[in-house]
């Protein structure tokens, strides 16, 4: 049943998505002729707005193009990944020109490497300037057209920043050039490729000592995943593929959940506000979006400084959130918090009137606050009590 509601949702976000394809004649100089485009902009694309998209080229759009696009309407509405905007060339009967490599290298020869001038010098520029782009690209390539977006890696500094290759037919020494190449990158770069058990055997075969090769690479730039997919054919493999890759690209995008925060943030050394502020300075540095982060994030954290121990983050993380929205009283509550639990009775009732005044949290409400407020004034009021029955004996 679940299987089957999901299958459905799939098929609904394809068709909305085709619904909103624009198509577009690209005239090419590098080409000498006219290529058709499909372009697909994210749902509330705002042209005078300051937020930035990654951009997906997708090759073989003529097939791949919708997977590809109702994937990331999928994933983009779960907050899995970021909205993109989708390019999808369309190559038909041009294929095999567009792909025509060199039996040595497998790199772009000839008609091969006029299409290579065309995405690297004409398309990719007009796209960036015509939308709000990021700097994050991501390539998309089955079969010989996963063999062609490896040349791109190549440059001093690679435009593509993720590579999905889906089964590809890798040519000549493209294989081990690209081995070669990881292994010194000097640029962040995601890399994900995939076979299956029913793909076609000599390009499975190659696939498969090709991971061997890129498992074992030791580069601190280099993201690298590889899925081998079960009962799935050269083709079928596509749509699971495009799943797992873009689930694993954007991985760091995706807000905290309970791996993460078991494995990274509570052994993180240091305090827990630092390691917020910089998860989220290295989305904007690798995707170039600038991300908020979120009040139920933060509220993960302060249930992780518990765990332990660590009454420092506590304070921090109030402070950060006191920076990020003044108007909550989430920073404020947190830092009375940290107050009252070092013994500072009057900041703590001081910082908790404060809050009251503040804009109510989802999880803690005025009159749990106002709870804390008068039990902390009968404590200090027991408290010179206490201290004038000293003085009189």
């Amino acid at each position: 049943m679940k299987n089957t509601l999901i299958f459905i949702f799939s098929l609904l976000f394809c068709a909305q998505t085709y619904a909103q394809v624009a198509y577009e004649k690209f005239e090419s100089r590098k080409l000498n002729s006219t290529r058709e485009l499909k372009i697909k902009l994210p749902d509330n694309y705002d042209p005078e707005s300051d937020l930035k998209h990654p951009v997906i080229i997708v090759f073989d759009a003529e097939y791949l193009f919708e997977p590809v696009a109702g994937q990331v309407s999928y994933q983009t509405y779960f907050d899995e990944m970021p909205e993109s905007i989708i390019v999808g060339v369309v190559q038909g009967k041009e294929r095999f020109y567009d792909s025509y490599f060199d039996e040595v290298t497998g790199l772009p020869f000839e008609s091969g490497d006029r299409f290579y001038k065309f995405i690297d010098q004409e398309l990719i520029p007009y796209i960036d300037s015509k939308y709000n782009t990021s700097k994050f690209k991501v390539a998309v390539g089955h079969d010989l057209m996963g063999n062609f977006i490896n040349s791109f890696l190549f440059q001093d500094t690679p435009i593509f920043q993720a590579y999905i290759n889906l089964s590809p037919d890798f040519k000549g020494s493209m294989s081990e050039n690209v081995a070669k190449r990881l292994e010194w990158l000097e640029n962040d770069v995601f890399y994900y490729m995939a076979t299956a058990d029913e793909d076609i055997k000599p390009i499975r075969d190659r696939i498969r000592k090709t991971n061997d090769n890129l498992k074992t690479l030791e580069n601190q730039n280099l993201t690298y995943y590889f899925d081998e997919l079960v009962g799935d054919s050269h083709y079928t493999l596509v749509s699971g593929a495009l799943s797992k890759a873009l689930d694993r690209i954007f991985e760091l995008y995706k807000p905290l959940d309970d791996k993460e925060l078991k494995e990274k943030a509570f052994p993180y050394e240091g305090t827990l506000d630092d390691y917020i502020v910089d998860r989220y300075k290295r989305i904007d540095d690798l995707f170039g979006i600038s991300k908020p982060i979120s009040e139920e994030e933060l509220q993960q954290l302060i249930t992780i400084a518990d765990e332990r121990e660590d009454i420092e983050s506590v304070y921090r993380i109030g402070k950060l959130a006191n920076k990020l929205n003044p108007s909550s009283s989430f920073g404020t509550y947190y830092m009375a918090l940290h107050a009252e639990k070092l013994g500072k009775t009057k900041k703590a009732v001081k910082l908790y009137e404060s809050a009251l005044e503040l804009d109510e949290m989802i999880h803690i409400n005025r009159e749990f606050i106002m709870s804390h407020v008068e039990g902390l004034k009968v404590v200090e009021d027991d408290t010179v009590i206490e201290d004038e029955e000293d003085e009189e004996n």
